[in-house]
C-alpha cells in the first residue's frame, strides 16, 4: 500500500495513466511516487537475498587495506594492490572476467564479495556462490519431480553477474567437473561478467576451464603473493620465520664456505657443491633438493637463502619448521581456531614451493607420520618444487618417506660432511660468527 496521505495515490499506491488511447502509457499501471523508495529498497534486499551475500555484506572495498598489511615484501603489497585496482575497475565497468590467484587469507574473498555488494547496490542481479555450494545446490535439486534443476541450472549460468569463490575446493567428480564446466563455457561463449577465485596454479585445474581461463581478450588474471593476513607475524601459522631475524638474514652472499678452518678437502668440495646446487635451485625451482647433513653444517642457512631469494624476486614460497608444522595442523582442532585442519593442510600442500626444515627431528606419532606422508606423497606425485633438511637420513625417516626421497628421477640429495660450524675452535682475539643449522 501507499502513503495514505499521498494526494496522488490517495493511499492506493498505484497511479493510472490519464492519457489518450493512441498514446503508449494508455492503460499502464505504474507505483507511484510515495512508494518509488520503498520499491527500490524490496528490490535491493531481493537482490541481496539473492545474491547469497548475507554473511559478506561488511566486505567492501573502502576497508578492504589494498597495500595489505605492515612487513610485507613490496611485491607482495604491489600485487595486493594490483588486485584492488583491478577490483574496482572491474566493479564499475562489469566487463570481461576477473580471475584472482593466491594463497589462503590473501585477500581473494574480500575484494570478490566487494565486487558484488556494489553491483547489488547498482541493482544488478548478482550471485555470489563457493564452488561447492554451488554444487551442492544442484545436487539438491535432481531429485525433483518437476523442472527445478534446469530452473536453477539456468539461473546461474545466465545471471548478470556471476561470481565462483573457492574454485578449485570441490569434490571433482566427473559429474561436478562437466557441471562446472558447461556454466564457466556458456558465460565464456556470452561474454557475461564473471569473477573467479582460487588457491590452485592454472596447471591443477582441468583442461577444458583451464583453455577459457588463459584467455588474455576476456580474462584479466592476478595473483596475489601475500601471505594469510590473520597470521601477521607468521606465513603459515607454523614456522614464525618473520619472528627470527637470523633466519632473515640467510642469504648465499654471507654463507660461509669455510675455506679456512682446515676441514677435508672432499668435505669443502661437498659444501660448495650443495651452495651452488641451491643458487641454482632458488634461480629456477624445478624438482626436489635436500640438505642432509649435522646441526649446524649450515643446511637450514641455504634453505632459508632459497626462500629469501624468492620472495626478494616477488614469489611466492613456504618455510616450515616440520615440528611446528605439525603443532599448528593439532592447533586447528581448538575451537577458538580460525582456521579447519583442511585449510592449512591444503596451504602447505599444495605451496608452489615448500621448504621443510628439519624433518625427521619432530616428535612422531602415527597421525604426524601420516600427515607428513600425505604431504610428501602429494608433492612426489605432482612435481611440486620441494626443499628438505634432514640430519641423519636412514634412521630419521619412515621407508615410505625415504623411497621418495631417494628417487633421483626427481630429487637431488646434496650431503654436508661438515662439523657444526660453533664447534671449530675459535681464536679469541676474531669475532664470533652466527651459528648455522
Amino acid at each position: 500500500m501507499g502513503d495514505p496521505n499521498c494526494p496522488i495515490c490517495h493511499g492506493l499506491g498505484y497511479v493510472r495513466w490519464d492519457v489518450p488511447v493512441e498514446h503508449p502509457k494508455f492503460g499502464r499501471v505504474e507505483i507511484c511516487e510515495c512508494r518509488t523508495s520503498q520499491s527500490r529498497h524490496q528490490v535491493y534486499q531481493r537482490l541481496y537475498a539473492y545474491s547469497h551475500l548475507e554473511n559478506l555484506n561488511h566486505l567492501t572495498f573502502e576497508n578492504f587495506n589494498p597495500r595489505g598489511r605492515a612487513g610485507l615484501y613490496p611485491q607482495e603489497a604491489n600485487s595486493i594492490e594490483m588486485a584492488y585496482r583491478q577490483a574496482r575497475t572491474f566493479a564499475e565497468t562489469l566487463q570481461g572476467w576477473l580471475f584472482l590467484q593466491g594463497g589462503y587469507g590473501c585477500g581473494k574473498t574480500h575484494l570478490a564479495a566487494a565486487i558484488a555488494n556494489a553491483a547489488v547496490q547498482l541493482h544488478v542481479p548478482t550471485l555470489f556462490l563457493t564452488v561447492p555450494d554451488l554444487l551442492d545446490s544442484l545436487r539438491a535439486t535432481m531429485a525433483d519431480a518437476d523442472s527445478r534443476f534446469e530452473d536453477h541450472f539456468n539461473e546461474i549460468r545466465t545471471v548478470r553477474l556471476l561470481i565462483l569463490d573457492d574454485f578449485g575446493t570441490q569434490n571433482a567428480t566427473p559429474w561436478a567437473q562437466e557441471k562446472l564446466f558447461q556454466i564457466i563455457n556458456y558465460r565464456y561463449i556470452n561474454r557475461l561478467p564473471t569473477v573467479i577465485t582460487t588457491n590452485l596454479r592454472l596447471d591443477q585445474i582441468e583442461g577444458r576451464i583451464r583453455s577459457r581461463l588463459e584467455d588474455p581478450d576476456l580474462v584479466t588474471k592476478v595473483v596475489i603473493l601475500a601471505p594469510d593476513y590473520r597470521r601477521p607475524m607468521d606465513e603459515l601459522g607454523m614456522h614464525e620465520f618473520a619472528m627470527f631475524p637470523r633466519l632473515q638474514q640467510c642469504t648465499f652472499e654471507n654463507f660461509d664456505l669455510r675455506k679456512n678452518e682446515g676441514l677435508p678437502a672432499d668435505a669443502l668440495r661437498e659444501l660448495e657443491a650443495a651452495y651452488r646446487a641451491a643458487r641454482q635451485f632458488a634461480e629456477k625451482p624445478t624438482g626436489w633438493i635436500v640438505f642432509n647433513g649435522p646441526s649446524g653444517s649450515g643446511k637450514t642457512h641455504l634453505a632459508a637463502a632459497i626462500h629469501n631469494y624468492r620472495r626478494q624476486v616477488g614469489q611466492p614460497s613456504r618455510f616450515v619448521d616440520v615440528g611446528e608444522l605439525l603443532n599448528a595442523l593439532r592447533a586447528t582442532f581448538s575451537p577458538s581456531s580460525p582456521e579447519s585442519l583442511d585449510e592449512r593442510f591444503e596451504d602447505v600442500r599444495r605451496a608452489p614451493l615448500l621448504i621443510l626444515d628439519d624433518l625427521g627431528g619432530q616428535t612422531s606419532s602415527p597421525w604426524s607420520n601420516e600427515k607428513l606422508y600425505q604431504i610428501i606423497h602429494f608433492r612426489y606425485l605432482a612435481e611440486l618444487p620441494t626443499v628438505i633438511t634432514l640430519g641423519k637420513m636412514r634412521e630419521e625417516l619412515e621407508p615410505r618417506l625415504l623411497t621418495r626421497i631417494e628417487d633421483r628421477r626427481l630429487c637431488h640429495i646434496y650431503p654436508l660432511p661438515v662439523p657444526s660450524y660453533t664447534a671449530i675452535p675459535r681464536s679469541p682475539s676474531k669475532p664470533t660468527r652466527r651459528r648455522q643449522k
